[in-house]
């Protein structure tokens, strides 16, 4: 709708964060509230409107219209990444990052198989409907969050945070309406959450930022053909692997996890800055960013869990993930502005300063929690 050499490339992606990170606010206070159950399913049942809505729009080829949808359809997103906590609220303290892990893992076959369905849901829109070609897809994903809704509607229960006793929890102290401030002063009080919101944050704004211009970067310098193998990459870097992400750890501590995730980062943005136009280099870069990726979030959101008190687990789950949505959001909105700008390579650069201030700052974390050797 905008064309190819806009910087208003980012716009979709943005606009989409941006409804996952306003949404995660919101689903934490139904949650909060009424359970997991009944949050997740509010959420996918505003990704199916938000879907349709979508879908109609560019049919319509209304640009404003597809904004709102966009903006409703990131209410899935915010379901999906707050479903990872319900995993977590039945796991024995040992065991939370592995349980998150095959929450993430689950989306390694939506990755794969959702590019291959977007033909065929072309192919029928214009066949049997008469839509636009981009219509189809837009209406199969909303049934396919129909799918989740009915899911959860009919299997989870009991509801998880009932049965874990969070829910009790956050009644028995009068946590009626969740607010964002009084989450965030929970965070910020103590030391592991700050970092686990850091990382949370960093990991997202420098995967999306890279991630979404990475396209636009290869089909400028005619390499378009090798795109959606360079993303397919990146997704299996950040699902795939992800049971073995969450295993390490459980079993090697969360500020490590945090540690290898920035490591990993530093590593993929300082790849993209060297690739200039030679593709193959983006191969592994895309694919240490999206691996990266995986060790920051479920390394921060299992320290996150661990530093909070229980009756508070819920309000600061959402607002963690409206900080790192939102921040995400600002990241692929602006990523179009600096590429045009100053280039691709500036904008991996801007991803490297980031890595660098969380490896430095994950470095210190973990020095300081390593205990003291015993003096005789």
């Amino acid at each position: 709708m905008l064309g190819q050499q806009t910087p208003w490339a980012g716009i979709s992606s943005a606009t989409f964060t941006m409804g996952s990170a306003f949404m995660s606010q919101v689903l934490a206070r139904v949650m909060s509230q009424r359970g997991r159950r009944i949050g997740l399913q509010f959420g996918y049942s505003l990704a199916i409107i938000g879907g349709l809505t979508a879908g109609f729009a560019v049919n319509r080829n209304s640009l404003a219209l597809f904004v709102i949808g966009l903006f409703l359809y990131g209410s899935g997103q915010a379901s999906n990444l707050l479903s990872r906590y319900a995993a977590m609220d039945l796991a024995a303290p040992g065991k939370r990052s592995q349980a998150m892990s095959y929450i993430l893992f689950g989306s390694t076959f939506g990755a794969v198989f959702g590019p291959i369905l977007i033909g065929p849901a072309e192919r029928i829109g214009v066949e049997v409907f008469g839509w636009t070609q981009y219509t189809g897809p837009w209406v199969a994903s909303a049934c396919f969050f129909s799918i989740a809704l009915i899911n959860v509607w009919a299997r989870l229960r009991p509801d998880p945070l009932e049965a874990s006793g969070g829910l009790r929890s956050q009644q028995a102290v009068g946590v009626a309406t969740p607010n964002l401030g009084s989450a965030l002063q929970v965070i910020f009080a103590s030391k592991n959450a700050r970092i686990a919101l850091l990382a949370m944050v960093i990991s997202q704004v420098t995967m999306v930022a890279v991630m979404t211009m990475t396209p636009v970067h290869l089909k400028l310098h005619g390499h378009e053909g090798v795109s959606a193998y360079v993303i397919s990459l990146h997704i299996a870097g950040m699902y795939t692997f992800s049971p073995l992400v969450g295993r390490f750890a459980d079993r090697q501590g969360k500020l490590r996890s945090i540690l290898v995730g920035a490591v990993l980062l530093m590593g993929a943005t300082i790849l993209a800055a060297l690739a200039g136009e030679e593709a193959a280099l983006l191969f592994p870069s895309l694919w240490m960013l999206g691996l990266g990726w995986s060790f920051g979030l479920i390394g921060g959101s299992s320290l996150l869990v661990e530093s909070v008190p229980d009756r508070s687990r819920v309000t600061v789950q959402g607002a963690a993930d409206l900080m790192m949505s939102f921040c995400g959001g600002l990241a692929g909105f602006s990523s179009g502005f600096i590429r045009k700008a100053f280039g691709f390579h500036w904008l991996s650069n801007f991803g490297t300063l980031l890595a660098l201030v969380l490896v430095s700052i994950a470095i210190r974390y973990f020095l300081a929690a390593r205990p003291m050797p015993k003096t005789v």
